[in-house]
């Protein structure tokens, strides 16, 4: 059960429904420190040693608003774990000491000289989610900085300075009913200091939380692979809790996304999480099935699934 605790499931109907499930948080925390928070971090740390450009991308206009997610972020690690870590910051003057890690980083608020990367790049380093910094401009939402290193199958580098629209353009029937409006003009309307929190979910074949789609090659041959016998092995259930964040000092938008896998074998402990898992699957359609993957072995899950509800009927 250890892995079912604290696992954001994200079905709250037994049946598929594309909508903004966005709810606001008290408190309004951006992000989390979990058991995972060591194995997660040296994973994120050799991402950006190997692969820096296809992890971290940034325009030069996103300086001031990286300056003010760094301190926002120190600020809460420290205040929300006060046993793991520490900020303290003396005038521009500024020392931030991750104990769980045994470092820390002393610098110069807007002193580029004082730090040897980006705000938003350190920063990233001590947190367990990937960071996207939203320019909030005239004419909408632009995407001016990020630390990915956990994508669900696209690049940072071909949406870096795209509008927002234009980056969820792909998914299917994002423009019906003139959703994506409304889901922009919901994002210009977050107030400064307020947290907005969604779950977004989709399934990964093994365990691999890096899935960008510069390495499909590697990863995305796995699907190929499931069988109604190992899908409990090698599927896993994946989360996105997004966070969106309003900057009080700059007026853009930070927002988090922290990645949560779940085995398949694990999720069908829990009954009630098995059987919405089920009907989420049976009535997805099609076009989204294809667009999250599943296509290529949707037949071999539903069958997986329904061989466990049957041994469950017979008690074995």
């Amino acid at each position: 059960m250890s892995r079912l605790n604290g696992f954001p499931f994200p079905f709250t109907k037994d049946q598929y429904t594309y909508s903004n499930n966005s709810v606001p948080l008290d408190p309004a925390k951006t992000i989390t420190v979990t058991a995972d928070y060591k194995n997660e971090l040296e994973l994120k740390r050799k991402l950006l040693q190997k692969h820096h450009h296809r992890c971290f991308r940034s325009l030069p206009l996103s300086m001031e608003s990286q300056w003010e997610i760094m301190l926002l972020l120190f600020n809460e690690l420290a205040s929300c774990n006060p046993e793991s870590f520490t900020f303290q910051k003396k005038g521009d003057e500024c020392l931030f000491q991750n104990h769980l890690l045994e470092e820390e980083e002393a610098f110069v608020f807007r002193d580029v000289s004082t730090i040897a990367l980006e705000p938003l790049d350190l920063v990233g380093r001590h947190v367990q989610e990937d960071l996207i910094l939203m320019g909030d401009r005239h004419n909408g939402l632009f995407l001016e900085a990020g630390q990915l290193c956990f994508p669900s199958n696209w690049s940072l580098a071909f949406v870096q300075g795209m509008e927002f629209k234009s980056i969820h353009n792909p998914v299917p029937g994002i423009q019906n009913d003139g959703f994506i409006d409304k889901v922009e003009r919901f994002i210009s309307k977050i107030r400064p200091g307020t947290v907005w929190e969604r779950k977004n979910w989709s399934i990964t074949v093994t365990n691999m939380l890096d899935t960008p789609l510069e390495t499909y090659s590697v990863w995305g041959k796995h699907r190929q692979e499931v069988t109604c016998e190992n899908a409990g092995d090698l599927i896993h259930l994946r989360v996105e809790v997004q966070r969106l964040f309003r900057l009080p000092m700059n007026h853009d938008v930070l927002f988090t996304i922290h990645t949560y896998l779940l085995q398949l074998n694990d999720l069908i402990q829990q009954e009630s999480w098995f059987k919405s898992f089920y009907q989420n699957i049976k009535t997805l359609p099609e076009e989204i099935a294809e667009y999250k993957g599943i296509s290529t072995y949707r037949t071999e899950l539903i069958r997986f699934l329904e061989n466990h509800m049957e041994k469950e009927r017979r008690g074995q």
